[in-house]
């Protein structure tokens, strides 16, 4: 496996003391495709060398710093080995021609884990959020055997483009970010559709300063900025319209879940961005999930509450691995 050597025009927000590797995925070259149409490479990093191995994908219009918490926890426990990178049109990533689907983007994924080695069956913990989760539904269609666990966060099964809109407020502030060059006055929109209201005003647990959660989301959201190459408009309309179209029929949704030992469905209750009716959805399909909805919880579970939810993860991974035991 060969890589580009490390080079500045790679920025990352993520913890350098815990990555072990990091570079571009040739994918493009790797299917056999033809510039410049479909020519674009995927940027990963891999946190830690344990043997428990996690696929995390990012949501809409996010590059890896959207894991940094994760990358943090996960990447400091020996028994892990994490995956993180940026989708097509965000981040190191490069922005192939559009519009994008998730079943292209789950394609990327593959040939990223065939680049990485990550073949193995039933080797890997696959958790996406919002788009993340739709792409991962299509990854685990297509490759279920390698998957010991799914986790779908604020997900959708998707429908009719329509059906796929956001609620009024995570819609109004998606369309305005887009026409918001800088990246500094974009923040409070995208903190605004990404957490709940009553969360966001009240004061942060543990903070010396006495700072409310939406002082720190929008320090730390500048952060990341500061550090993230900025997006190409056409890579983010890209991206939404791959949001907008994705469908997963019930037919597959019930083999998803019959052929993956555990599945977990996790949404909170007041999602500016995709209603928790389609995690309902989800587990009408997909008998076997187990299926959790936290109060007074935005669209962003990862950040909002961070401990706990990397403690879930940490559960269903476990639970999926004595599954997967108690089967063979």
């Amino acid at each position: 496996m060969s890589e580009r050597p490390i080079q500045q025009q790679w920025p990352s927000f993520l913890n350098p003391a815990t990555c072990v590797h990091k570079g571009l995925c040739p994918v493009t070259k790797l299917r056999g495709q033809h510039p410049p149409l479909e020519s674009h490479s995927l940027y990963y990093e891999q946190h830690g060398t344990g043997p428990i191995k996690v696929v995390f994908i990012m949501g809409l219009n996010v590059s890896t710093s959207g894991w940094a918490a994760q990358v943090e926890h996960f990447g400091r426990l020996p028994q892990y080995s994490i995956l993180v990178f940026d989708n097509r049109g965000v981040g190191n990533s490069d922005t192939p021609m559009g519009p994008y689907s998730t079943s292209g983007m789950a394609e990327d994924v593959i040939v990223l884990l065939d680049f990485l080695g990550w073949t193995e069956k039933r080797a890997l913990h696959l958790v996406g959020l919002s788009l993340g989760g739709m792409i991962a539904q299509e990854l685990s269609y297509r490759i279920p055997e390698r998957f010991i666990s799914l986790t779908l966060g604020v997900t959708t099964a998707g429908g009719l483009p329509l059906f796929n809109v956001p609620p009024w407020l995570g819609f109004k502030n998606l369309l305005r970010t887009q026409f918001i060059r800088d990246p500094k006055k974009r923040v409070p929109y995208i903190v605004e559709m990404c957490f709940n209201d009553s969360w966001l005003g009240a004061k942060a647990e543990n903070d010396p300063e006495g700072r409310t959660n939406r002082e720190i989301q929008i320090m730390l959201y500048n952060q990341r900025a500061a550090v993230t190459r900025i997006q190409k408009p056409l890579g983010a309309l890209s991206q939404m319209w791959a949001g907008f179209t994705h469908h997963v029929q019930p037919k597959r949704l019930v083999q998803i879940s019959k052929t993956i030992p555990k599945v977990l469905i996790l949404t909170g209750d007041q999602d500016h961005l995709i209603r928790p009716s389609n995690s309902a959805y989800l587990k009408k399909h997909m008998a076997e999930a187990e299926y959790v909805v936290w109060k007074d919880t935005g669209h962003v579970v990862s950040a909002q509450h961070v401990e706990r939810f990397n403690a879930i993860l940490e559960r269903v991974f476990l639970e999926g691995q004595a599954r997967l035991e108690g089967s063979s």
